[in-house]
């Protein structure tokens, strides 16, 4: 089996040469100076090194041994303590966290790098520090000064983890109808009670203190989801000089035994009357955990971009080294019983597809990092609200996209090695049974298609989605020229097509709300291939600006691919389009009772 290695290369390329982000970087007041093209390099490589040669060799140990319980106890997996603790000496935990705090201040673009680094190293490992940055950003955003001055430093430096408390037995998607319930205290605490499961990281032995954000409600809230606030409730209370105090009334009651994932602790956790501290604004809580699950889908949806690069890597060193069979069109190695599997037409198929949607992804994940960056640090009003804008619309998009392609890329892989493929000694298996969750967690994929299309373009008229068309026709304008046109021509046609696919839908909506829901899933995965139209000619135009001193190939197979995506690829939105377009009705012709 392949040992994963860090895409230095073509994360690279895709920073500096297709989209220039150190320029970005330089015009906004909150990031220049604190960053440039070098300094972003050197981070690169150092979290290559770390991922490569530390993180990476703990994944297939992580699964075998996984996560073990006793008694409210969670042990990770041999290694996981000191590689967390080398990751956190390095201040990569608090990478993009509030300098004001101890954070690094980096941009996201730089950021979702790193991440798809740890995610294609060892996805367990990677969670225990994406929940952790989630909910710092949340708290950064929405906390107390008090609650930031106390917290924060020691969660950016990696000795305190952070959680995210959300789900209940009976309450997932809805979150309105939680029991968790929060009673005011005389000292302007709440004693929250309750129970939450599937939460990730909920305990365990990497850190010596765990920050949870818990949904909740007080007795007296508003129904539904208006009456849902935030609160922090630590593992082990703080004491006014800041070190640990007494064990708050919180305990993990056990840890479920999963598909994937086996080294991350998904745990069910017990507040008992737990000591917690609000934050945000009362029954605004939903609000301020959406800072959070935000970057939580992003980040999830790059666990697919990092597990579809292994799978990626193990399937071309397979397939250069196994041999079986002779080439269509004669020997190639005819010194040798017969040729590697890499000369087959459908073999090439794959590792083409694989290749394609995860340097697509690479793409993609870095511009909606540089749309977050903007709306972050941008001056400027107008192009604040772009950023603003352009996250909104494209993070489901992220999400669903990244995790629906980056699983079928890692079924590729494994089908590339055949029986290998299915033997866990190989590692293609674990890839499989891993990245499955990201099309189910943190909102299911079909829950990402429909805030796509249902909150993000039906309810605004296309506003967002206007936003990203009209920059994509701009790009159009200014390189559809020769040699560009081979990549712009399908490019234009697949923007046609999805404008009036969206108009299609608005319209249809209107006097059928069905049609949101039954057009969803399809419509986000027209739009993911059309998204990615414009990251490969973007591309495309990178790599013919280079390609006469390209002294290792690299560009020319960056055209190549371009050019597959175009032709192989990009023509599944008709088919897509033709679903979406069928409409509702033929969804509710059944009653219930036929199925």
């Amino acid at each position: 089996m392949a040992e994963y290695q860090a895409p230095l290369r073509d994360i690279r390329f895709v920073l500096n040469e297709t989209f220039a982000a150190d320029q970005l970087w330089q015009s906004l007041p909150g990031l220049n100076g604190a960053i440039d093209a070098e300094t972003a390099d050197a981070m690169l490589e150092e979290a290559g090194k770390i991922t490569s040669q530390i993180i990476a060799p703990l994944n297939r140990n992580g699964d075998e041994e996984g996560a073990q319980w006793n008694d409210g106890v969670v042990t990770t997996p041999a290694g996981f303590k000191q590689a967390y603790a080398t990751y956190a000496e390095g201040g990569w935990v608090g990478l993009a966290g509030n300098p004001e705090y101890g954070g690094l201040g980096m941009p996201k673009a730089l950021g979702v790098q790193v991440e798809e680094m740890v995610y294609g190293a060892n996805s367990s490992f990677a969670l225990y520090i994406a929940l952790t940055a989630g909910s710092t950003l949340a708290l950064d955003a929405h906390g107390s000064e008090e609650l930031k001055q106390t917290y924060l430093p020691n969660m950016y430096a990696g000795t305190w983890a952070g959680t995210m408390c959300l789900t209940e037995p009976h309450a997932g998607t809805d979150l309105g109808i939680i029991r968790t319930r929060a009673v005011p205290q005389d000292d302007g605490s709440y004693s929250v009670t309750g129970t939450k499961i599937f939460i990730t990281g909920g305990e365990h032995d990497l850190t010596e203190n765990i920050i949870h954000l818990v949904l909740a409600k007080l007795p007296d809230a508003p129904a539904g989801p208006k009456g849902i606030s935030l609160f922090l409730v630590p593992k082990f209370l703080v004491n006014e000089d800041g070190s640990l105090g007494e064990r708050n009334a919180v305990s993990c009651g056990s840890i479920e035994h999963k598909m994937g994932i086996k080294g991350s602790a998904t745990c069910v956790m017990n507040f008992d009357g737990a000591r917690g501290y609000l934050i945000g604004e009362l029954n605004k809580g939903l609000n301020a955990m959406f800072t959070m699950m935000n970057y939580e889908r992003l980040s999830i949806g790059i666990q697919g971009i990092g597990c579809a690069e292994a799978s990626y890597q193990s399937a071309v060193a397979y397939a250069r080294e196994r041999i079986q069979s002779r080439a269509p069109t004669g020997a190639v190695q005819p010194d040798k019983a017969a040729d590697p599997i890499i000369v087959h037409p459908d073999v090439r198929r794959m590792l083409l597809t694989m290749k394609a949607m995860t340097e697509g992804s690479r793409a993609f994940s870095t511009y909606v990092g540089m749309q977050l960056d903007t709306s972050k640090f941008a001056e400027d009003e107008q192009i604040r609200k772009k950023g603003e804008d352009l996250v909104a619309l494209l993070t489901p998009v992220a999400k669903a996209f990244f995790t629906d392609v980056g699983f079928d890329s890692c079924v590729h892989g494994q089908q590339v090695f055949g029986g290998h493929g299915y033997i866990r000694e190989w590692g293609q298996e674990q890839l499989v049974r891993d990245v499955r969750i990201a099309q189910i967690y943190e909102g299911t994929n079909g829950i990402q298609a429909l805030d796509l299309m249902g909150r993000k373009t039906v309810a605004n008229g296309g506003a967002f989605f206007k936003v990203f068309a009209d920059e994509i026709r701009q790009f159009i304008a200014d390189n559809g020229a020769q040699p560009m046109a081979e990549f712009v021509q399908p490019l234009q046609a697949a923007l046609d097509n999805l404008e009036q696919l969206t108009a299609e839908v608005i319209e249809r909506s209107r006097a059928n709300p069905n049609e949101v829901g039954a057009a969803s899933v399809e419509y986000l995965h027209t739009f993911g291939y059309t998204a990615y139209a414009y990251m490969w000619a973007r591309m495309a135009k990178a790599a013919l600006a280079a390609v006469d001193n390209d002294s290792d190939g690299f560009y020319q197979a960056k055209l190549s691919t371009a050019r597959f995506y175009f032709k192989r690829l990009l023509p599944r939105i008709h088919a897509l389009s033709a679903s979406v377009r069928a409409g509702s009705e033929v969804l509710f012709e059944l009653d219930a009772a036929q199925f």
